[in-house]
């Protein structure tokens, strides 16, 4: 399948690669993001009462084993029918995510109207009817392509669940609404092996979740498990920060495993626990020091605020992971935010 870079009107580098058709004639834009839609996606046909200012853009992080992109269109409809699956069947599954819009997808026997935070799974070996809905503004939407081998997808089962919405709130569907909206700015700052790894956890995100549906969570891998069970430790983590009593300990109770299991999980992470309750600790006190909006908040207010309540342990701490103390960094930080062209 071809990837992004070898189409016109790309920009970016690395494994992050945005599409538009800003590049593009006005005349010739609508036709552009046909042709694009189906060397990326599937070939369907698509039509728009939009089609004189019709405005596009696609920003893809290629993974080593799947892709996830974010679509930002004027509302059309999409069509794929017998003859566009007989041209070329990619043999995919996709994962749909709606930013914001409708859209209403139809595929086998399913039926979806999705709203802003649905997500639904489409297949592109069987026709489709999909209609963006025009509210007067841009449709915006993910996509992740599913490696087809990966259980539970392999053996079919998951066509039962095409143009099914998949909740969006419970367990591995919330992390992995969360996984895609930062998949993008996370994959510009990593190297490949993290890259690997980045992409490795949004698939057992996707493949817990369509287990969990099919009733056939068995049929994961104790690897996937391990995985969906680390990243959901990871996310509670961030979200408990500002609480003084987070430890292993606690982690390990609030996820009903032992603080051993805990630590043997954490043998795959580049940190200890306790090592990264601590750096993203520090790194948001850093931010906010730096931040001249809380200029008035005090160091010990902002320590505090991100669960380290004693002055002196946050400044020793501070000092050995960022070589200057509190106090030297915020006299050193801008006073004012920049504006829209970077100046004071």
């Amino acid at each position: 399948m071809p990837v992004f870079a070898e189409m016109p009107g790309q920009g970016g580098t690395g494994p992050v690669v945005t599409v538009g058709t800003d590049s593009v004639p006005a005349p010739e834009r609508f036709g552009w993001w046909s042709e694009m839609v189906g060397h990326e996606i599937m070939p369907v046909a698509v039509r728009s009462a939009h089609t004189a200012v019709f405005r596009g853009r696609a920003e893809a992080v290629v993974l080593p084993h799947s892709q996830v992109t974010t679509f930002d269109f004027s509302p059309m409809t999409a069509r794929r029918s017998p003859v566009h699956i007989r041209r070329h069947d990619p043999e995919n599954y996709y994962l749909l995510l709606v930013r914001d819009s409708s859209v209403r997808l139809e595929q086998a026997r399913g039926v979806a109207c999705l709203q802003a935070g649905n997500m639904a799974l489409f297949s592109t070996s069987h026709p489709l009817a999909c209609e963006f809905l025009d509210h007067g503004r841009q449709t915006r939407l993910t996509l992740m392509r599913l490696p087809r081998p990966v259980p539970p997808l392999a053996d079919g089962r998951a066509d039962r669940l095409l143009a099914e919405p998949l909740s969006p709130l419970a367990g591995s569907a919330a992390l992995l609404g969360l996984y895609l909206a930062q998949l993008p700015q996370a994959a510009r700052t990593c190297d490949q092996a993290e890259l690997a790894r980045l992409g490795a956890i949004g698939v057992d995100l996707a493949a817990t979740l369509v287990a969990a549906r099919l009733g056939a969570q068995d049929t994961l891998p104790a690897e996937t498990r391990n995985a969906v069970l680390l990243a959901r430790i990871n996310a509670f983590i961030d979200h408990q920060l500002g609480d003084p009593e987070l430890n292993p300990a606690a982690i390990a109770a609030h996820h009903h495993v032992s603080v051993r299991t805990l630590h043997l999980l954490f043998r795959s992470e580049p940190e200890t626990v306790s090592a990264s309750i601590r750096r993203r600790r520090l790194e948001r006190c850093h931010a906010d020091l730096t931040d001249p909006r809380l200029r008035r908040r005090s160091i010990s207010a902002i320590a505090a605020r991100w669960g380290i309540p004693r002055p002196a342990d946050f400044s020793r701490a501070f000092r050995a992971a960022y070589g200057v103390t509190p106090r030297e960094l915020r006299q050193a930080a801008p006073l004012s935010l920049p504006d829209a062209n970077g100046l004071r």
